[in-house]
């Protein structure tokens, strides 16, 4: 029996581990990502009903005087506060979930192998019922800080409060399908992830 024409896999893992890396290399291979941080930032800047919630839960200044959505207000306003972060991914994450369904519509009908659902909070969302497998991306935690605050200009500090609210390593690799150590050369990376698009997508 042949398997689904669409195979779909949720791509997840700690704040550094190299998620979007994984998914380029498999783009590369012929996968669509839906890349689940972007729709939410897309939506909260253009969905005109979400912008309107988002506005009545944190306030006027959650929007600036321009229109666009104001990060660094917003950011703060939740960062410290589980509650207020809880409200407002309660807000966004239906929207994105029905986003990706749309995604799976339309791969489907595009014929495309594999579509790919890449997401910092898979399991926290609950984006990872909408999904046939779940692949949890690995690095050590030393490893993860040095690429965070390189990347992003911050201090190690900052970085290991982001991880705060993240699933533990321990607790992504035992609800993972697949688990990709990030740990070498990209191109042993590149191994791991053609081995894994080949078995998801063998006939």
């Amino acid at each position: 029996m042949n398997p689904s024409p669409l195979q779909t896999l949720g791509v997840t893992g700690g704040i550094g581990s190299g998620k979007s890396t994984v998914c380029r290399l498999l783009e590369a291979l012929g996968a669509r990502v839906f890349y689940a941080d972007e729709v939410a930032k897309r939506l909260m800047a253009e969905d005109p009903a979400l912008r309107q919630a988002i506005r009545e839960a944190f306030g006027p200044e959650s929007y600036g005087p321009d229109g666009r959505l104001n990060r660094a207000y917003l950011a703060k306003r939740v960062f410290h506060d589980p509650e207020a972060l809880r409200q407002l991914n309660a807000l966004v994450h239906p929207r994105v979930l029905a986003a990706f369904e749309q995604a799976r519509e339309q791969a489907t009908r595009d014929q495309v192998p594999l579509l790919v659902l890449e997401a910092a909070l898979l399991f926290e969302s609950g984006a990872d019922r909408l999904v046939d497998h779940v692949l949890v991306v690995e690095a050590p935690e030393a490893e993860r800080i040095r690429r965070v605050t390189e990347r992003d200009g911050i201090s190690p500090e900052q970085v290991r409060a982001r991880m705060q609210h993240q699933l533990s390593p321990e607790e992504l690799r035992r609800r993972a399908d697949f688990v990709i150590e990030n740990t070498g050369s990209l191109e042993t990376l590149r191994q791991q992830v053609e081995n894994l698009y080949r078995q998801l997508t063998a006939a």
